[in-house]
Order: C-alpha cells, then structure tokens, then sequence
C-alpha cells in the first residue's frame, strides 16, 4: 500500500483551480495593491502563484491588515474562537470596501 501524502496543499484540487478565463491572466490590480493598516481584506487563493501564499484552511475568511512583512502583508484572521496571523503576499488579498 502506498502511503497518504501530507503535503500543504493535499486536497487543493477544486480550492486552488482557476476558470477557463482567468487561467492565463495575471491580476496586476491585486499585484500593485498597497494597504494599509486596519484595512479590510478577503484571503483568495490565487493557485498559479505559490510565493507568499497561506494555508489552504484560510480560503475565503476576511481579516485586517495589522502591519507588513517585507512584500507580504500580515493580517489578522478569526479562526473558530482564535484570532490568528496569517502572511500573505498581496496576490493572495482582495480589498473589501
């Protein structure tokens, strides 16, 4: 028998895949996007790039930016009754307004 694997991005196939029309495209706006502190942000994965990219259980949840990190941004996230730090590299945010 072969052995599960335990890789961070098992189970990933239907989170991390893209639709036919946003395969070959680079979001530039979310790329170039600088934010500030105490600005509202949601976590989607962007699966074609893996730099700076969170944990696949962070799909999806809104957070604050607390401070940055070199290119990343640092942003707080609920987690059940937890609020938790996640860094992220801006292709992996989206601005909430």
């Amino acid at each position: 028998m072969v052995t599960r694997t335990k890789g961070s991005r098992r189970g990933t196939r239907s989170i991390l895949r893209k639709g036919k029309r946003d395969r070959r495209r680079l979001f530039i706006g979310r790329v170039m996007h600088s934010y500030e502190e105490g600005d509202k942000v949601a976590i989607v994965l962007d699966g074609a790039q893996q730099r700076g990219m969170p944990h696949r259980r962070f799909q999806g949840k809104t957070g604050v930016i607390s401070g940055s990190q070199g290119r990343a941004y640092i942003v707080r996230v609920a987690d059940g009754n937890m609020m938790k730090t996640v860094v992220a590299r801006p292709e992996h945010l989206k601005p909430i307004e």
